[in-house]
C-alpha cells in the first residue's frame, strides 16, 4: 500500500489532483486509515495508469470516468483501442504505446516516468546558478523567478502535457530548455527592455520629442501625412540607434515592437499613464500603418492564409501557404537557435482548435473563426506531412 504521497511521487501527479480524483470518484483510495490517510494498492494503481493514458488523449475527466465504469469496460480492449490512437500522434507519444504494449502483454512493472517532472523542476533551480545574472536582469530579481517556478509547480500537470505533446517527452522538453535558455531570446528581450525603458523614461532626447509631437493630439487621424512623417522619423532613429533593429530586414522585431502598442495591456497603460488615456492605440495604429507593405512575410502568410475563411483548409492553395508559414518560421527558430520540438506544428494547431484565449486573440486579428480555420490548416498539413 502506498500513500497519496507514495503515489505522487511515483507518478508526478500532484496530491491535489489525487485529492480531486477521489472527490470526483474517478479513483477511490483503496484504504482510508483510522488517522485519515489515504492508501492505495496495486490495483488502484492500474486504475490510475489508466487515466493517464485518458489524460493524454485529451479526454475530459467526466469521459473518462463515464467509459472506465461502465457495466461494459473491458480493460484490454480499451488498452488496444488506446494504442490505436496513440499511434496516430507518432513520435511524440512513442513512449506511450511502448508502456500501452507492456501493459498488454501482462508486465505489471507500471513506469510513470514518462510524466515525471523532477527534472524540469531542477534544471530550473540549476539555471539560478548558470545564468544569476540573466535571470535577474530578464525577470527583475531572483525572487521573481522563484514566484515563476512556484507558479509552474502549481501547473506542472498542464505543463507537463504540453511537453509531451510538442516535445515528444519530458526528457526532450528539459534538454530543449537548457538550450533555449542559452539562446539568443534572453538577449533579444534585453534589448527590447532598453528600448521601452528609454521610451518611458525619455532616456533618448529625440525619441522622447518625436512621441510628445505625435500624441499632442490624437485625435488627428493616424494615418494622415503629417502623422506619417512623424511615424517615419521614429522607425529610424529606432533602427539607427538600437541593435535589435539595426539588422531586422524584414522588420520582424520593429513589428512586434509596434504591436505590443496594440494588445499588451502592461505596456498599453503605461503609455496611456505617460501620454493620456488612448495613446498607445493611436501610436500603434501610426506606427503600424507606416510599415506598409514592408511587414514582416510570416503575418503577410497568416493575412493571406485567412483572407478566405469559407474554403476548404485541405486545399493547395492553403496548403501551399502554410507550407511558406512553416519555412518561414522554420527560418525564425533558425536564427534565434531556438529548440521548438519535434511536434510543434501538432502542437500549434491544437492551440488554434481548443484554447479559447488564443482563439480570441487570432480571431480579434484575422477575422471571425480564423483561429479554427488555421487550425485545421496545421492538423491537415501535420497530418500529410506524417503520411509521407
Amino acid at each position: 500500500m502506498r500513500t497519496v504521497k507514495q503515489v505522487s511521487d511515483l507518478t508526478g501527479i500532484s496530491v491535489r489532483m489525487l485529492h480531486y480524483y477521489d472527490e470526483i470518484g474517478l479513483l477511490k483510495p483503496s484504504e482510508i486509515t483510522d488517522s485519515g490517510y489515504r492508501l492505495y494498492d496495486e490495483e488502484a494503481l492500474i486504475i490510475l495508469q489508466q487515466i493517464m493514458f485518458y489524460k493524454e488523449l485529451d479526454i475530459p475527466l467526466k469521459e473518462v470516468k463515464k467509459i472506465m465504469y461502465s457495466s461494459n469496460y473491458d480493460k484490454t480492449k480499451a488498452l488496444e483501442d488506446q494504442r490505436k490512437l496513440l499511434m496516430l500522434k507518432c513520435d511524440r507519444i512513442n513512449n506511450m504505446i511502448e508502456l500501452i504494449n507492456k501493459t498488454l502483454i501482462g508486465e505489471n512493472n507500471m513506469s510513470f516516468e514518462e510524466f515525471d517532472m523532477t527534472e524540469y523542476f531542477k534544471a530550473l533551480e540549476d539555471f539560478k546558478k548558470e545564468y544569476k545574472d540573466k535571470i535577474i536582469k530578464s525577470y527583475g530579481g531572483m525572487e521573481k523567478y522563484d514566484e515563476l517556478i512556484e507558479k509552474c509547480k502549481a501547473k506542472e500537470d498542464e505543463i507537463a502535457k504540453m511537453a509531451i505533446k510538442q516535445y515528444g517527452s519530458i526528457e526532450n522538453f528539459v534538454d530543449a530548455m537548457k538550450k533555449n535558455f542559452g539562446s539568443q531570446i534572453f538577449t533579444i528581450a534585453e534589448e527590447y527592455d532598453k528600448f521601452k525603458k528609454d521610451v518611458l523614461e525619455d532616456q533618448h532626447s529625440k525619441l522622447s520629442e518625436l512621441y510628445q509631437k505625435l500624441v499632442s493630439d490624437i485625435r488627428k487621424d493616424p494615418l494622415s501625412e503629417e502623422i506619417q512623417q512623424i511615424a517615419e522619423e521614429i522607425k529610424n532613429i529606432a533602427k539607427r540607434d538600437y541593435e535589435i533593429f539595426k539588422l531586422d530586414e524584414d522588420n520582424n522585431y520593429w513589428y512586434s515592437m509596434v504591436q505590443i502598442y496594440l494588445i499588451l495591456p502592461e505596456w498599453m497603460e503605461a503609455i496611456d499613464q505617460k501620454y493620456g488615456k488612448g495613446a498607445s492605440k493611436f501610436i500603434g495604429e501610426a506606427l503600424k500603418a507606416n510599415l506598409g507593405d514592408t511587414q514582416p512575410k510570416i503575418n503577410t502568410l497568416y493575412k493571406n492564409l485567412t483572407d478566405q475563411l469559407n474554403i476548404d483548409p485541405s486545399t493547395k492553395a492553403i496548403q501551399d501557404i502554410v507550407k511558406e508559414i512553416v519555412k518561414e518560421t522554420a527560418k525564425q527558430h533558425e536564427k534565434l537557435k531556438i529548440e521548438v520540438g519535434n511536434n510543434y506544428w501538432g502542437y500549434m494547431a491544437e492551440l488554434y482548435l481548443s484554447n479559447a484565449a488564443f482563439q480570441n486573440g487570432t480571431d480579434k486579428k484575422y477575422g471571425e473563426g480564423a483561429a479554427l480555420f488555421i487550425g485545421e490548416a496545421l492538423k491537415f498539413y501535420g497530418a500529410h506531412e506524417y503520411e509521407k
